[in-house]
């Protein structure tokens, strides 16, 4: 017999199940942070294959492939593009011939709900002989379907050579 705070009694029994749901704690929180990497590992492998789709197939096809229905492009000096058919139609106003976008994500996280995350890293925009370098954002979202698909993303210019 083991006794509390209040000099009453715990049985052995109680002192056997608060350890058990102690030790539970402890799995189900291991379990989780094991989950939660698992997730931001996923997250990331869906950024890569994301920017393989956009080199052989096109930026404004892999663009529209991993979109979000309620996504939203922020693009310098324009108001934001909101929703995967407005993205559609600026993208099907310009084409993508003649250059070629890939990036590498440097880092993912992922909300712990496993339903919201976001990456960042580094993009490299070849147009001919010329190169541009610069930094983007995506922020994830899972579809109806349990798939990643971006719900806002942008990017910055200017890392140079």
């Amino acid at each position: 017999m083991i006794l509390n705070r209040r000099n009453t009694v715990l049985s052995e029994n109680t002192l056997g199940i608060l350890l058990l749901l102690l030790s539970l704690t402890i799995v189900s929180c291991q379990k989780q942070q094991s989950n939660m990497k698992d997730l931001k590992e996923e997250l990331l492998q869906v950024d890569i294959d994301f920017s393989a789709l956009s080199k052989a197939n096109g930026m404004n096809y892999a663009f529209l492939v991993y979109a979000h229905p309620d996504a939203v492009f922020l693009r310098d000096k324009a108001y934001p593009l909101v929703g995967k058919n407005k993205i559609r139609e600026l993208f099907e106003s310009r084409g993508d011939s003649g250059y070629t976008l890939t990036w590498s994500p440097l880092y993912a996280d992922v909300a712990s709900s496993g339903e919201l995350g976001y990456s960042y890293g580094i993009y490299e925009m070849k147009s001919g002989d010329e190169i541009s370098k610069g930094t983007y954002v995506s922020v994830w979202k899972k579809d109806k379907k349990g798939q990643w698909r971006w719900v806002l993303d942008s990017g910055n210019e200017g890392l140079g050579e």
